[in-house]
């Protein structure tokens, strides 16, 4: 595959249109990634109830601790749990895998990769819906 300066610009294109922050592409010897460097004025939040209210929702409710190693997502793209629409999730929560396993489907580019876990053991937590967009290293799921 040839970089041409045509093919960068319809990257550059997909980067914008799509809200996305980072595409890399690898082929063989050759790889290329666009950036586009996010920066914005962030406005403080006004404060509308007491300090100490927040700290009281905070004590009330737990936080929920993640067990587990995270399986993460290797590109941007949509996250798809099933080979098809109709046919059953590679992997559903309390489900034991083995390293090299397909867990999910991410599509990028119209093209789309099965991603394999890492790690053996029971998947914990699906952190992803069905066809939703994923970033490059978001946490798609956990197995302890």
């Amino acid at each position: 595959m040839k970089f041409d300066i045509e093919y960068v610009e319809k990257l550059a294109k997909v980067l914008a249109d799509n809200s996305l922050t980072e595409i890399s592409l690898e082929d063989g010897e050759q790889a290329i990634t666009l950036r586009k460097e996010v920066t914005g004025v962030v406005a403080a939040p006004a404060i509308a109830a007491p300090v100490a209210a927040p700290q009281q929702a905070a004590a009330e409710k737990p936080v929920e601790v993640k067990k587990g190693k995270p399986l993460t997502s290797p590109m941007v793209g949509t996250f798809y749990k099933a080979p098809s629409p109709d046919a059953k999730p590679f992997v559903e929560v309390g489900q034991t895998i083995k390293e090299g396993d397909v867990v999910c489907i991410v599509e990028a580019m119209k093209l789309m990769n099965e991603i394999e876990a890492e790690v053996s053991g029971k998947i914990v937590e699906i952190c992803v819906s069905d066809g939703q967009p994923v970033e490059f290293g978001q946490v798609l799921m956990y197995v302890e």
